[in-house]
């Protein structure tokens, strides 16, 4: 008996449609992520070339999208910049999961003073904001890429930490689990091959919202000084050296803020989207 044809989303013949937000985010993320490796190969000009002659200029067949105050090619700042971008949440996403799903299915499995220790440290972390610990770890390290990754990267721990103890105290309770204990099968084999495959569509899901999480940060440091240094391109510090051409050439601020908006936006519904997809009963219940 097959289903009935019903909205996006639904099942359809025992299987369920791809849901907008999957399929948008999914687009914006590709988009981008091809923008990046464009940038390895081709620019329409070398991102970090200065020409005083042709600063400012405004859009045309020449440059796209203008210059900036030093005449650098804005297409290609931004170009060059996605791949700073995604390089930096790549890194902080993958340390941030790597520390915090171990510890996160640790909480799940082990005692209960045990699992209280842990998040207890996890919410002592959680009290330090991502740019608060970047701006501490740029003023002891020095300001720099590795700096925003690794401080980005240990500020989103607790996220990954939190989500995956509830998503594998939930697998701890199932009947296959409670059997392998009772067959006497040891905590890292269980952990291993029952809980871990388990919680994977939890894991893809904060990876997918810390990633814009960490976009932004990313941007904040870099407007601030304590992110990607000069020369190499990021979007935050575009958006830093066009405050002072706020009023006169309003673009070299719009471009980039935008990048970081629809680049925010995508990983965002990204997020929503593989949530909805593999949780059902989030998306019938709208």
């Amino acid at each position: 008996m097959s289903a009935d044809l019903g909205p996006v989303g639904h099942a359809v013949g025992g299987r369920r449609r791809w849901n907008p937000s999957l399929l948008v985010g999914g687009f914006i993320v590709a988009l981008i992520a091809v923008v990046a490796l464009v940038s390895f190969v081709w620019t329409p000009y070398d991102a970090t070339l200065v020409d005083p002659a042709g600063r400012l200029a405004s859009p045309s067949w020449t440059h796209w999208l203008g210059t900036d105050k030093f005449g650098r090619d804005i297409l290609s700042q931004l170009m060059v910049g996605s791949r700073t971008t995604l390089f930096v949440g790549l890194v902080a996403v993958g340390v941030a999961a790597v520390i915090g799903v171990p510890l996160g299915i640790f909480a799940a499995m082990t005692r209960r003073w045990s699992s209280e220790l842990v998040m207890r440290a996890n919410d002592l972390l959680l009290a330090f904001p991502a740019l608060l610990l970047a701006i501490m770890f740029g003023a002891v390290f020095g300001a720099s890429t590795t700096t925003a990754m690794v401080a980005i990267g240990i500020a989103t721990i607790p996220s990954f930490v939190r989500v995956i103890r509830s998503g594998g105290m939930q697998v701890m309770r199932t009947e296959y689990v409670l059997a392998a204990r009772a067959a006497g099968r040891r905590p890292f084999p269980i952990a291993i091959r029952h809980v871990l495959p388990n919680v994977v569509s939890l894991i893809t899901v904060q990876a997918s919202v810390s990633f814009a999480i960490a976009v932004l940060a990313e941007a904040a440091l870099s407007f601030l000084g304590y992110g990607t240094p000069p020369p190499t391109p990021s979007w935050g510090r575009m958006l830093q050296e066009s405050q002072e051409f706020l009023f006169s050439a309003p673009r070299l601020a719009v471009f980039p803020g935008l990048a970081i908006a629809v680049a925010v936006l995508g990983f965002n519904l990204l997020g929503d989207g593989l949530r909805d997809h593999f949780d059902p009963k989030l998306e019938d219940r709208r």
